[in-house]
């Protein structure tokens, strides 16, 4: 499944706005349904007002009227793959089971798989937010 979501993600990552770091990042989710939604880092000159590609993603997924992503991909041009960051691990729990499968990745083919569960362990969540 991962190869239709490595091909999403790197098209998309050529579409970065990363003038300040040059640093091109893309990511593509995969919803409940089986969509595929893309998002690509955005720089702003006033740092830090710019948005991760994960965030992206995960704003297209929800524009388009979903709420469960299944699976996700995410590409640098790194020499190692990268980890979505902090606010991205819980932006992709916000919408995804610990069971999710995350994939990070280079532009050079290495690729790392873990969980959402793994890159975030004891997420806060919705049931946090109960009285």
């Amino acid at each position: 499944m991962s190869s239709s979501l490595r091909k999403a993600a790197v098209a998309v990552r050529e579409n970065a706005h990363a003038p300040y770091s040059n640093f091109k990042v893309g990511a593509a989710i995969r919803a409940g349904s089986g969509a595929i939604y893309v998002g690509c880092n955005v720089e702003n000159v006033a740092y830090p007002e710019g948005t991760c590609a994960e965030a992206g993603a995960i704003a297209a997924m929800v524009a388009a009227g979903e709420t469960k992503l299944s699976e996700a991909y995410v590409v640098a041009g790194s020499d190692l793959p990268v980890t979505p960051c902090g606010g991205c691990r819980q932006k992709l729990a916000e919408f995804g089971a610990g069971d999710v499968a995350v994939t990070m990745a280079t532009t050079g083919g290495i690729e790392q798989q873990t969980t959402l569960a793994d890159l975030l362990p004891g997420a806060f969540g919705a049931a946090h937010m109960k009285g």
